[in-house]
């Protein structure tokens, strides 16, 4: 019994849908109470990622505010929402995402809220980020610094920073080298 009513369900759906469909296209134009009823069901899913394929090579810059996932190889900076980077795929350029997931190839900068290097990832420069996973297998060449904002590309903020904390380090040891010359 139960199994019955959810096999006739979908296939009473469809016959229904198209009716359906246009009589909430007119009672959205229509101000009254349906309306509401109407952009209660309007939230839509989220898109799928944007993939970029094995054969394809693009040159410039991709930004958005969606996913993408890249499979070819781009020569230039990306800003994505989700970025997954496939296995056989290398990027030449900056990388700014809230998630990072690095499967393949990246020669240049990544900043990230969550990066996730994985076993076969191959990143050859530094990392920025707030939270960041790196499994054993992974290539890494570069440095990792973490920032609560790693997004805002305020490369100023982060300098200044590094060298602080530098300065007072050689500073001690110079001044016991001169006293001892003195």
């Amino acid at each position: 019994m139960f199994s019955k009513s959810k096999i006739n369900e979908p296939a009473q759906k469809p016959a229904e849908s198209k009716p359906a469909s246009s009589e909430n296209r007119l009672d959205s134009a229509r101000p009254d109470s349906n309306a509401g009823e109407f952009k209660a069901q309007a939230p839509k899913a989220k898109p799928p990622a944007s993939v970029l394929s094995t054969d394809l090579h693009i040159t410039g810059n991709l930004k958005t505010t969606g996913d993408i996932q890249v499979e070819g190889t781009i020569e230039g900076d990306i800003r994505a929402h989700l970025l997954t980077i496939g296995e056989g795929a290398t990027i030449k350029g900056e990388v700014i995402a809230d998630d990072v997931v690095i499967n393949g190839r990246i020669v240049g900068r990544v900043r990230g809220l969550k990066v996730r290097l994985t076993s076969t990832a191959r990143v050859e420069g530094d990392i920025i980020h707030k939270t960041i996973a790196i499994e054993s297998g992974a290539h890494f060449e570069g440095s990792v610094q973490r920032q609560d904002d790693p997004l805002s590309g305020n490369k100023s903020a982060a300098k200044p920073a590094q060298t602080q904390a530098q300065a007072p380090a050689q500073q001690p040891a110079a001044k016991p080298a001169d006293a001892k010359q003195g």
